[in-house]
């Protein structure tokens, strides 16, 4: 067995721990003491339980256990402070609180070896359960991580696009990250022609049969966000944690204000500009996404369109998103949920947020101070995205 947690790799057959994919050096008596917390996690483990299994019951004292914790939190970058992953609970013992991802014979990367340390990603195909060929890709190192598709993604595209690019590489840095385009969309099958939210769920559920996660932390932003809802309902033991971004319980064709269904109609007459630079429709496109993008990113955004479906297609697919409705699932959503949403989406706005995060047991919601649906390098909101990604899924222990 091998577990995973973060950026880290503990494999007790060869009694290695690697960080980033580097092997670091630890004592046998700590990489003990580590394993055995990892192990069982599930609960607080007291220091006679230590004693007895890690030295086999001889005397030892306080000063002693507490420096073999304090090795094994440096060599996982912990502390006594932070206590990001080995908790000490007062007068009952410790526990390691992170979230662990176990599996046989996980593949350990090192700096410079073929699999994404190279700064590539891997591009491969599945079927949905109609049939439909999804492309998806796998990037980065770390705790797993699925990013649910939507509407305007391309796998080639967004890897060296100056809007997604940053983005994906401030994953990677700690998230074994798959993603992939929807039908419909970029290198997925463009001839699809259901594009209702039960078989938008297929395709998630298709990718995460290929990724071979068998639990892991579901992304979804923008149209994503109600399909990984609706994945997070069937699914509650697959899904560690669910972060929805910029997302809504309801489409603007279904909404109840009048301007949001207006707003939605507007969008459907797209196909007149799709993918010509200049175009109103690009123009109007662009205030509504990346108001506060550079004419690089804008311009980006028209090479996006061409690549990733056509005008038909797009009309299709907005239509359908527009019309999702989840509210029904919210409440029997059994899953840790972060919302996040900027307080001046133009895309979706900031009520849709506070309706998941009221909707949802327990969700937690963070307002990020943005005009753009997606974020970008340059705001000030950036870190703070970023920040929340590894406080929420790396520092929280999962219920299961």
């Amino acid at each position: 067995m091998t577990y995973r947690f973060g950026p880290f790799v503990l494999v007790p057959e060869s009694r290695e721990l690697f960080g980033q994919g580097v092997a670091r050096s630890i004592e046998p008596q700590v990489f003990d003491l580590l394993h055995y917390l990892v192990r069982e996690r599930q609960r607080v483990v007291g220091s006679d339980e230590l004693i007895a299994a890690i030295w086999n019951g001889r005397i030892v004292s306080d000063s002693a256990i507490a420096a073999r914790i304090s090795a094994a939190r440096a060599a996982i970058d912990d502390d006594g402070k932070q206590q990001r992953w080995i908790k000490t609970l007062p007068r009952r013992g410790f526990r390691f609180v992170g979230p662990v991802e176990e599996a046989a014979g996980v593949e350990v990367v090192s700096p410079g070896a073929a699999r994404d340390a190279d700064g590539r990603q891997r591009v491969a195909f599945c079927r949905s359960a109609d049939g439909t060929r999804i492309a998806y890709a796998t990037s980065g190192d770390g705790y797993p991580l699925i990013k649910a598709g939507h509407w305007l993604t391309h796998l080639e595209h967004d890897w060296t696009s100056p809007i997604w690019r940053p983005f994906l590489d401030r994953l990677n840095r700690q998230f074994r990250v798959v993603r992939y385009d929807q039908r419909g969309n970029g290198l997925s099958e463009w001839s699809a022609t259901d594009f209702s939210l039960e078989r938008f769920v297929e395709d998630l559920e298709a990718v995460v049969d290929a990724s071979g996660f068998e639990r892991f932390a579901l992304y979804g932003t923008s149209q994503g966000a109600p399909i990984a809802t609706a994945y997070g309902c069937r699914h509650p033991d697959k899904v560690s944690h669910l972060i929805l971004h910029g997302g809504y319980e309801k489409g603007r064709l279904v909404r109840a204000p009048q301007s949001d269904r207006e707003q939605g109609e507007a969008i459907l007459t797209l196909r007149h500009g799709w993918g010509k630079a200049n175009s109103a429709f690009l123009n109007a496109f662009a205030t509504m996404f990346i108001p506060g993008g550079t004419r690089e990113q804008i311009d980006s955004l028209v090479e996006l369109q061409r690549q990733t479906t056509s005008p038909d297609n797009a009309v299709a697919i907005r239509s359908a998103v527009d019309g999702f409705d989840v509210g029904d699932c919210l409440g029997r959503l059994d899953v840790p949920t972060l919302v996040i949403h900027a307080r001046d989406d133009g895309v979706q706005p900031l009520e849709q947020g506070y309706r998941l995060a009221t909707g949802i047991p327990g969700a937690e919601f963070l307002m990020l101070e943005s005009r753009n649906h997606v974020i970008l390098p340059e705001e000030r909101a950036w870190p703070i995205l970023f920040d929340a990604f590894q406080r929420f899924v790396l520092e929280t222990p999962s219920p299961r």
